[in-house]
């Protein structure tokens, strides 16, 4: 016999070591990953073998047993799945494969095994739990299709080894393929060498498995009720039972509860079962470029694939669970899959329930509704976009923060209602920071009017914003682009009083000798100077021309897609500040005025520095402004 010694992959080496030492506290979760993972197998198996009958020839059946050698302090678990081949050995059980072990481990390079308990529940740990019990673990298995055995060895220290099974222990499995384990039992681990003990966990973590789990070798009864618990009723599944389904989809372990639970059965053009989660907590991958949704999708309660792409909507890769379709054919390829019009329908139908119930949520339980669009919003939005078919579903949960409120946040059916009248317009503004949205100068004068802004803070918003357009006929405006007439709504006479005490009316209107110097001053940095109906309080601000992007648009283009705008601002002054004033009189006096030079350029640097801009010239700037304040002092 032929033994060979590998080592573990870094990364493994550093997840047995938190597994081994901080996760003591959960030890029973690694009975439910290695049933988990023994089902698995056998769904996969199960699904092959219609295209591939031979797979299954002489195949006993699917189930998965579980059997104690309480002498030799050995508890086996088996599956009669797929198998593994030598190599296939060494990828899933050598080294990390799935992206979500690997995202764990990339975290943990940061926190330390202090925070490994809740990392590890969170992300899951798979077979590697078994470490958890067990100070040696052995694993026997045959690919189905193959008649070689191979076995699979380890302390979980010091890496492990691989070799051709002897005859004598590849007669130990069941049947023509599978996977045997053998865990040899830790002193501190005893508890699970009782049969009762491993079957109260498989009652509690695998009862809705749908293949039937043996716990002892004479049991001729199943621990689990092995139903899938998707095609029960409603009113015979607890809400203890929902819950361990979630924790199985999600890999939560008990560290998260889901805010909606949805279980229907659609018939009709198409018939299918949805069991599916919406999580309270994000999943650790909610933004992976891949967009990648969790479902699992079934036919007759065959086990197909969890990576039928277009089975749900990117904008609900968040959701958990499974679907069993009715209609889909078992014979059908991955390939075909993401093409097919029966999976098309689906995604649409289930994309319209899980919205129906978000809608309702938002109208029973505000609280909870909160919590998910804090967490899930900014995901949802995408549909906006992606999805124009739902998109009047979609706009029914969205929140926006806005002016109206200093915490809470508004849908825009509430933001309609609010209009004033002869209002045609939803006016937004949009940045990275509520607070700073919220006191910025290009939403003076529409505050002052009583004009209600919305503030949108994620980066999804400009990219929706420009597909969408309106909603319900209300045109979308942006306040930090193109020119805003402010007319149809008069200031309030006590505002009026404060925004007319500089010159008189037609001066304030011109100001034509400042704007003169302004546009030639600054030509190479601006497209205009123009008297703003933005600004009540602050001097002046940037905005963008009607023909350009919006300027948030603009800076989250350049950051995330490298686009250089060549498009230059308008710079907005406010006619009726006492700055300005002063600044018009000395440019009809004195053009000529290094004081007016220098207040051009700081004029423009608040500018910048108020629309989150780096100022071209720090020194410059800081010079100008020490001038500035000495002379201040000085008068």
């Amino acid at each position: 016999m032929t033994q060979e010694n590998k080592a573990f992959g870094a990364d493994v080496s550093r997840l047995l070591e938190i597994v081994t030492h901080a996760l003591y506290s959960n030890r029973d979760v690694f009975l439910r990953e290695l049933v988990s993972n023994g089902a698995d197998a056998c769904d996969r198996l199960r699904y092959d073998s219609i295209q591939n009958p031979d797979l299954a020839k002489e195949h006993s059946g699917y189930e998965i047993c579980i059997d104690v050698d309480a002498p030799n302090r050995l508890v086996i678990v088996e599956d009669t799945g797929i198998g593994m081949t030598e190599e296939e050995m060494i990828d899933h059980l050598g080294t990390i494969a799935k992206s979500g072990t690997r995202a764990l481990m990339e975290q943990l390079k940061s926190q330390g095994s202090a925070g490994a308990p809740s990392l590890i529940g969170q992300f899951g740990v798979g077979f590697y739990s078994a470490f958890m019990v067990a100070d040696k673990v052995t694993v026997i298995s045959r690919k189905a299709g193959s008649n070689d055995v191979w076995t699979w060895e380890s302390d979980g220290v010091g890496g492990f080894i691989t070799y051709q099974t002897p005859a004598e222990d590849a007669a130990k499995l069941r049947t023509t393929s599978g996977t045997r384990i053998t865990l040899h039992i830790k002193d501190d681990a005893s508890e699970y060498l009782l049969e009762e003990k491993l079957k109260r966990i498989v009652v509690t973590y695998s009862n809705h498995i749908n293949l039937p789990i043996y716990v002892g070798t004479t049991e001729e009864e199943p621990v689990n009720t092995a139903s899938a618990l998707w095609m029960r009723p409603k009113s015979d599944i607890t809400t203890e039972q929902y819950q361990e389904f979630f924790a199985m989809v999600s890999g939560a372990m008990g560290l998260d509860q889901p805010s909606v639970t949805a279980h229907w059965h659609a018939e009709g053009k198409i018939d299918y079962t949805a069991l599916l989660f919406i999580p309270t907590l994000r999943p650790f991958d909610l933004y992976d470029p891949t967009r990648r949704h969790s479902v699992r999708l079934y036919v007759r309660r065959i086990f197909i694939t969890d990576e039928c792409e277009g089975l749900m909507y990117p904008w609900l890769r968040f959701v958990r669970g499974v679907i069993d379709s009715e209609d889909l054919p078992l014979n059908i390829s991955r390939e075909m899959l993401q093409q097919n019009a029966v999976v098309h329908k689906i995604r649409s139908s289930v994309a319209k329930k899980l919205l129906g119930d978000l809608d309702k949520l938002s109208r029973d339980d505000a609280v909870a509704f909160s919590a998910f669009w804090h967490q899930f919003g900014a995901v949802v939005k995408e549909g906006l976009y992606d999805a124009v078919e739902h998109r009047e579903d979609i706009f029914k949960i969205c929140r926006f923060f806005t002016t109206h409120s200093e915490t809470g946040m508004a849908s825009l059916e509430d933001y309609v209602a609010r209009m004033k009248d002869g209002q045609d317009s939803i006016y937004y503004i949009s940045g990275e920071n509520v607070e700073s949205m919220r006191n910025s100068p290009q939403i003076e004068g529409l505050k002052k009017r009583g004009l209600e802004v919305l503030l949108f803070k994620d980066t999804i918003d400009d990219f929706w914003l420009p597909v969408v357009m309106d909603f319900k006929g209300k045109k979308f405006v942006s306040v930090t682009k193109g020119a805003i007439d402010l007319s149809k709504f008069p200031l309030e006479q006590k505002e009026k009083a404060e925004n007319d005490n500089d010159g008189k009316p037609e001066e304030r209107a011109a100001r034509a000798g400042l704007i003169s110097y302004l546009s030639s001053k600054l030509s190479d940095r601006i497209s205009s100077v123009r008297v703003s109906d933005r600004l009540t309080e602050s001097p002046v601000c940037l905005v963008a021309s009607e023909k350009d992007v919006d300027l948030h648009m603009g800076r989250v283009l350049k950051i995330h897609q490298h686009y250089e705008a060549n498009a230059k601002p308008v710079l907005e002054i406010n006619a009726a500040h006492p700055l300005i004033a002063r600044l018009d009189e000395i440019a009809g006096n004195n053009a000529d005025s290094g004081l007016l030079a220098d207040a051009a350029e700081l004029l423009y640097d608040q500018a910048l520095i108020i629309q989150g801009e780096p100022v071209k010239d720090p020194s410059g700037f800081a010079r100008r402004m020490a001038s500035f304040l000495s002379k201040g002092l000085a008068a």
